[in-house]
């Protein structure tokens, strides 16, 4: 299939509320990964399926918290081409992940909000 959903993230107020309610719901692995700011990055490993993290909500402080789903693009410097030019807006930028890949956040023209991810090649 084309451009799959790849991952799943929970962008929160408080990740250590969400990690204790998380873990008391479901039987997943949670890990967390030290981040260049200082901060963590919390890895959800659910074994077979998409997974996915959670971390505080770095595009907009004071936003309530919200599960965002990210989608594999071959090129992501083409697809945030195309969703400006579809009428989309760019909320984040393409950011790199060192040694993983790329990200970028957009909104669809309905104000629906989608993640952009390219692997580095290899990965």
């Amino acid at each position: 299939m084309p451009n799959p959903f790849v991952h799943v993230e929970l962008q929160t107020k408080d990740v250590d509320k969400a990690k204790k309610f998380y873990q008391g719901v479901f039987d997943w692995r949670l890990e967390d990964m030290p981040m260049g700011n200082g901060g963590a990055y919390t890895m959800i490993n659910v074994g077979e399926g998409v997974g996915g993290g959670m971390w505080t909500n770095p595009s907009a402080p004071g936003a309530p918290s919200n599960w965002l789903a990210y989608v594999n693009v071959d090129n992501i410097d083409a697809t945030i081409d195309k969703v400006k030019s579809s009428g989309g807006t760019i909320v984040q930028p393409k950011t790199e992940i060192p040694d993983m890949g790329w990200y970028s956040v957009i909104t669809d023209p309905t104000g629906a909000m989608l993640g952009l991810w390219q692997n580095k090649p290899g990965m």
